[in-house]
Order: structure tokens, then C-alpha cells, then sequence
């Protein structure tokens, strides 16, 4: 048989130990040539807070795995035995591999994250905030735009009765 991607849901919030657990099982059961991989898809975010910069794992999926493995009865039971698994996503009878596409994506998001971890910008188009530095310190503005590539907003400031835009670092505003 060959090797092919599965996604597992299991309980939200334990991702990581079902993960461990399920690779310490089949060791134990002397079949962990049968599955290669087991991920849980995440990317990394860069966030600024009290004026630091942080970077953290975000899960993609909350509550699924994705699984390479050349499926058999003794993989199977293995893996449906682990406390916390739910079921396989697709055949309701028999798991359905995970189109190589769908697979490729999440892969990709992952590995693109390492190099540049995304920005965390909490704000849309239209949000009222504070700007916290500069000149402008303690005005009031609306966001115009949102460039979470940059990690920038382009807000509008009324200055003597006018719309005035400005580029922002979203960590420069607060929302009101």
C-alpha cells in the first residue's frame, strides 16, 4: 500500500499530547514505519504587546491532525484506540485520504510562516481607534485600510475639520 494523507479530528485543546501519545503508541505496537508523519498544522504569528514583540504557534485547524500513513487494520486500531481521537474526516465507513491539493495548501501555509511569521491585526475597515505614539497622540481615527502583510493600517484623522490619511503600524493604535 502506499503512503497517503488522512486529517483526524480529535479534542480541541490537546492537539499536541494526542499527537504524542499516538506516536509513543505505535512504537509500542512496532508499526511506526507505517506512519512517517504526524502534524498539527500551525503557523506562526508575530504580535506586538506592552510594546514587545512576540511570536507564537496559532493552530490552523483547532481540533484536527493530519496523518500520513499506509493505512491497515493494525494502523487504524492503533490510532482509533488513542484517548482524545474522534474519527477520520470523509468515508463515514472507511477513512478517505485527504486530496494531495488540500494537503500541499496546509503545507505550504506552514512552512511559509516559519520563514515570515504572519502579523496579528485585529482590526477591519471602519474600526474607530486611538493613536498611541507620534504627534498625533491621544486623536481619534478610522481605519481605511488594513495591509496585514505590512502589519500596517491607513487611517483617516480629522485634523482642522479634514480627513487626513496616515500610515500606521498596527501596534501605534489601540481600538476605542
Amino acid at each position: 500500500m502506499a503512503l497517503s494523507w488522512y486529517f483526524l479530528r480529535v479534542q480541541v485543546g490537546r492537539e499536541d499530547r494526542i499527537r504524542q501519545s499516538m506516536v509513543r503508541r505505535l512504537k509500542q505496537a512496532g508499526i511506526e514505519s507505517h506512519v512517517p508523519q504526524i502534524v498539527v498544522p500551525t503557523e506562526t504569528i508575530a504580535d506586538h504587546r506592552g510594546g514587545k514583540k512576540t511570536v507564537k504557534r496559532r493552530k490552523l485547524y483547532p481540533g484536527y491532525l493530519m496523518v500520513e500513513m499506509e493505512l491497515s487494520d493494525d494502523v487504524w486500531f492503533v490510532l482509533r484506540e488513542t484517548p482524545g481521537f474522534g474519527d477520520f474526516v470523509g468515508g463515514a465507513a472507511h477513512p478517505t485520504p485527504a486530496k494531495p491539493e488540500d494537503v500541499e495548501k496546509v503545507l505550504a501555509t506552514m512552512d511559509s510562516s516559519k520563514d515570515q511569521p504572519k502579523v496579528a491585526v485585529q482590526f477591519k475597515k471602519g474600526d474607530r481607534v486611538k493613536i498611541k505614539t507620534g504627534a498625533f497622540e491621544n486623536t481619534d481615527a478610522v481605519v481605511e485600510e488594513v495591509h496585514a502583510d505590512k502589519g500596517t493600517l491607513d487611517v483617516s484623522v480629522n485634523f482642522f475639520g479634514r480627513p487626513t490619511p496616515m500610515s500606521l503600524g498596527y501596534w501605534e493604535v489601540e481600538p476605542i
